[in-house]
């Protein structure tokens, strides 16, 4: 299963629960920049194996990662803030994922679009 984790966009606190414990239970968690991740683990207390997945592997580590998710892995992926494969790498592994039928979850959190709507004051009703 690839699970794709958002992370914090400013303050390490604003990770989810549903977060923390896959990035706990996942056999590799994948990231743009392991020194980056790590911070985020170490405040956690989560030990978990990183590894880099960014613009310049990306290619390279779908194929090479494809095969183990199908072998039932449970691979979390991570971006250095905010969700994967918005405008960060993660699109072509997601994609790759799916099609080859391999279980796919999205785990939500922070999002600067909500937090900018409601500090700026804008009307969120409609």
């Amino acid at each position: 299963m690839l699970a794709v984790c958002a992370t914090p966009i400013g303050n390490l606190e604003d990770v989810t629960l549903r977060v923390l414990r896959e990035l706990g239970e996942a056999d590799v968690v994948l990231c743009e920049d392991t020194r980056h991740t790590r911070r985020l683990l170490d405040r956690h207390g989560i030990r978990a194996r990183l590894l880099s997945y960014h613009e310049h592997n990306e290619a390279a580590r779908t194929a090479e990662l494809l095969p183990r998710l199908e072998a039932g892995e449970r691979i979390a992926l991570v971006s250095d803030a905010g969700l994967p494969g918005i405008s960060d790498p993660g699109g072509r592994l997601i994609a790759a994922a799916l099609e080859a039928g391999v279980g796919v979850t999205v785990l939500p959190g922070a999002s600067a679009v909500e937090t900018a709507l409601i500090a700026g004051g804008f009307a969120a009703d409609r």
